[in-house]
């Protein structure tokens, strides 16, 4: 009798990925968030976005590691900062925004 085939989706990450990855995923939302923000005129749609995101995921992950949680939360901080810059852009009267 055989053995099943087990594949095992590992999410492991070197340390020099992980140190890259955070600040790039802060960068990446703060940007699309930035520049939703100035399309749309809404303050913070980008971040309810990326909690929806961030729910997917989670819940397709079968056992999220700690370097995923590590990486959401930058993304998450991200997405936050991109928020709070453009209502302070808003709050000291640049129309733009």
């Amino acid at each position: 009798m055989s053995q099943p085939l087990i594949v095992a989706a590992v999410t492991e990450i070197s340390l020099p990925q992980l140190i890259i990855s955070i600040p790039l995923f802060f960068v990446l939302t703060f940007g699309i968030g930035f520049i939703l923000n100035m399309i749309l005129k809404t303050t913070w749609l980008p971040l309810i976005l990326y909690f929806g995101i961030v729910i997917y995921l989670l819940f397709s992950l079968t056992s999220p590691h700690v370097t995923d949680i590590t990486v959401l939360l930058s993304g998450l901080a991200g997405a936050v900062g991109g928020g709070w810059t453009i209502k302070t852009l808003r709050a000291k009267g640049y129309r733009m925004f």
